[in-house]
Formats: structure tokens, sequence, C-alpha cells
């Protein structure tokens, strides 16, 4: 595979999140087409014109959408952010049985106009969901997946980049596990530049200790609350990385990121979907399987993977047909 040609991108959810979707997508290039899909008929249009007016300075990528779910019709890369928004003191796996049915309800729907579509699934739990809409659809893991720790990925090599007086460019961190309480970051590879973590010799004559390093993980985990606390949602950044997720798709770019698939004994874990290094090109993503854990991130790993098959297996039991809003 290569460059998708006239790609298309489809955004479901005409909410804070999906309108930054959308508008990251026209400013960044990622699509050459992008279609805006929401049950919400006024609410859609309105977000589709406002974006439609701004075309003339965003270069040749076109913005479509509307109430039907027509708009998605041959969509190279669907990124599905529809659902109940985090409130103020709710978890992610709070609003878990509301959005499980959203997705249910809508995924099959997708999948008449979309068949070839490769599925991003940005709406919370994420990790969740992608495990019940892969179960839900039958594709394949790499072709329905989650964009997972990308973001707090990105917050975490701010966070590092800030402390060590370095491009966020050149801090190589990774956080995994779920996309929530149990996320931990990868400290034992971590590096800025080529030099270890705790090996790197900050502004002032230091270096990162255990206690800092943690201290900036639970800043990373903590930081959707704080700004959803502020301004009642978070909506650029999930743009952007969603943005750079659909461009690593639609340009084949074999781009390396943290998103969440359901795993396949990926060290031994299996049937729940965790944020991993994975390799994202036009056929999807695929976790990295040699990527390499301390004894400690291993059993942090397996933790994440068990509080996250817990809510799964509560949400099993729900209805298909409960009412989708």
């Amino acid at each position: 595979m290569s460059v998708i040609e006239n790609s298309k991108l489809t955004v479901v959810g005409a909410g804070s999140v999906g309108a930054s979707v959308a508008y990251a997508a026209l400013i960044r290039g990622s699509a050459r087409h992008v279609a805006l899909y929401d049950i919400a008929a006024e609410k859609v249009e309105a977000e589709v014109l406002d974006l439609a007016h701004g075309t003339q300075f965003t270069g040749s990528s076109d913005i479509t959408g509307g109430a039907d779910v027509s708009v998605a019709e041959g969509s190279h890369v669907v990124v599905i952010t529809a659902g109940a928004k985090q409130n103020p003191g709710q978890t992610r796996t709070e609003l878990a049985a509301t959005n499980a049915a959203i997705i249910r309800d809508m995924m099959p729907k997708l999948l008449e106009v979309a068949p070839n579509a490769i599925y991003v699934i940005v709406t919370n739990p994420c990790d969740v969901l992608t495990v019940l809409a892969q179960e839900a659809t039958g594709l394949p893991s790499r072709r329905i997946f989650a964009s997972g720790t990308v973001l707090d990925t990105s917050r975490l090599r701010w966070k590092l980049a800030q402390r060590a007086g370095v491009a966020t460019s050149s801090v190589h961190a990774w956080i995994v596990g779920e996309h929530g309480d149990t996320e931990f970051p990868l400290w034992s590879t971590a590096t800025i530049g080529s030099v270890p973590i705790t090996e790197f010799e900050l502004p002032d004559g230091t270096r990162f200790d255990r206690e800092q390093l943690d201290a900036i993980a639970v800043d990373v985990r903590d930081a959707a609350y704080k700004v959803i606390k502020g301004k009642g949602a978070t909506n650029y950044a999930i743009g952007l990385s969603s943005a750079r997720i659909v461009e690593a798709i639609l340009r084949d770019e074999h781009a390396i990121l943290p998103v969440s698939t359901v795993l396949d004994d990926f060290h031994g874990i299996s049937g729940m979907a965790l944020s991993v290094p994975s390799i994202v090109s036009a056929r999807g993503a695929v976790p990295l399987a040699a990527t390499p854990f301390s004894a400690d991130e291993l059993t942090l790993l397996r933790r994440s993977a068990d509080a996250l098959t817990t809510v799964a297996g509560s949400l099993r039991g729900l209805s298909p047909e409960a009412p989708p809003r």
C-alpha cells in the first residue's frame, strides 16, 4: 500500500472533540476530504458551515457533513468521537455504559457505508469500547483501534521536555496501558536524545530521580481532569493527536504510535485493548511485540488489563438495543 489518493476522513460526532478533530485535520491537510457526521442535524450543519467558511486558508482539503450516515460513504478512515462527554469528577470508565450503547448502535450503520475503512475510536473509555466494537463488527484488530495513549504520551514528553530544556520531539518516552487511571510510563526505556532518562543532566545540574518521575507520571495521568474542571472538556490536543493518527494511516507512514488495539498474546495478554507502541500504516495498527518491559512494568500492564477486563465484562450483559442517546 502507499499514500491514499483522494483520501477521505469521516469524523463521527460534532461535539467539542469531533469538531476539533475536523479542524485539526483541515489545518494540517490530514485528508483530501473531511466529513463530519452527527445525528444532531442543526449542530453538525453549523459546525460544517463554520469550518467551510475558513477553507480559503486551509489548503486543498474540503469539508462536508450532515445528519445522515451516508456522509461517511467511501471513507478510508473513520474517527469516532460520538458519545456522552466526561463530566468534572467523572472517570472515563463511569462513562462506559452510555457510550457502549451508542457505539453498538452506530457501528453496523457505519460499516454499511464504509466497509473498507479503518476505524479509530476516541470516545471514552476508548479501550473498553474498542473491545466491544471489535467483537460487534468482527473486524480484524488492526482495523479497529483506539487513539489510546497517543495524547498521554504527548503530555508526558511535553512535561519532560520542559524540565530538561529540550525540544519535545527529542524526548523518547511512552505512556502505555489504559487511557485512564491505570496508565503508566515506560521509564525503563525512556531517553532524552540518546541518554537514558535518569542519566540526563538537567539545566540546573541535577538529574531526574524516581520521585520527580513519579510526580510527572501522576500529572500526566490527571491532566485531563484538570482541563475538564477548568473548561469543561479536553478538545484541542486530542484533535491534534487524532489528526496525527489519521495521517499515519492515510500516508502509509509505518509510524510508531501508542494506539490501543485488542491484544493477542502481547507479553501474555490477550482479548483486551491496551496502548502499546504500534506500527500504524494504511493496513491499520500492529503492536510491536518486541517492546521491552521491566518486571514492574509488566505487572502494571497486567493490572491495567485486569481493570479494563472487569469493566468490559460488566458491559457485555447490556442489551445492544439500549437507547443510543
